[in-house]
């Protein structure tokens, strides 16, 4: 209800703006456009998010295990230069990509050495095994192929100021209660939804 009461104001100021400002005979496009808008919400982008931070939960098992670390300079670097030039092909800013993704990677860690710390401290709460850290990497690289389409999709949003910082407040907090998220995976959002607008 509360995401359906602010997400109608934002939409329907956004749609009043634009009409009043636009001259009458572009109104019809730019009622269009602000309809469009309207349409569009973080809902995909924070979905896709939150199944990266879990998988952080994987990651943190397979070190565990193998003893390696946390962070992971070249690997990370690899993702960075990736995805700039995917951004480039995309048509979208690639500073402002690396910046997004360069926040996955940092939730990732949030997760990591919140379980690390936590399984250190609480051995008989650890896990038994460690998965394979090469499968878990094709799931998270079929992600980041996944979130370049979704930025794609919202680039437009992600410009709108206000209603960008509500509509990303309003698809978070609905994705952390759809996934019963704890409070370090909460944290982990808030870190990777830093730069989405």
């Amino acid at each position: 209800m509360l995401r359906k009461l602010i997400t109608g104001v934002v939409a329907a100021s956004a749609v009043g703006g634009f009409v009043l400002a636009a001259p009458a005979a572009n109104a019809a496009p730019a009622v269009h456009e602000a309809v469009a808008n309207r349409a569009a919400t973080f809902d995909g982008l924070t979905e896709l998010m939150i199944q990266r931070i879990v998988i952080g939960d994987d990651v943190a098992a397979s070190k565990y295990f193998s003893g390696k670390p946390v962070d992971d300079p070249v690997r990370e670097q690899q993702i960075l230069d990736s995805v700039r030039q995917s951004a480039v092909q995309l048509g979208i800013d690639p500073d402002s990509t690396a910046a997004f993704f360069q926040a996955q990677i940092d939730a990732s860690k949030v997760v990591q050495r919140g379980l690390l710390a936590y399984w250190a401290a609480h051995p008989d709460k650890a896990p038994t095994s460690g998965p394979d850290l090469n499968v878990i990497r094709e799931k998270l690289d079929a992600l980041t192929t996944q979130l370049l389409a979704e930025l794609v999709r919202v680039d437009h949003l992600r410009q709108t100021g206000l209603r960008c910082d509500i509509s990303l407040v309003v698809s978070t907090a609905t994705g952390e209660i759809r996934h019963h998220l704890d409070a370090l995976h909460r944290q982990a959002v808030r870190t990777a939804s830093a730069t989405v607008c």
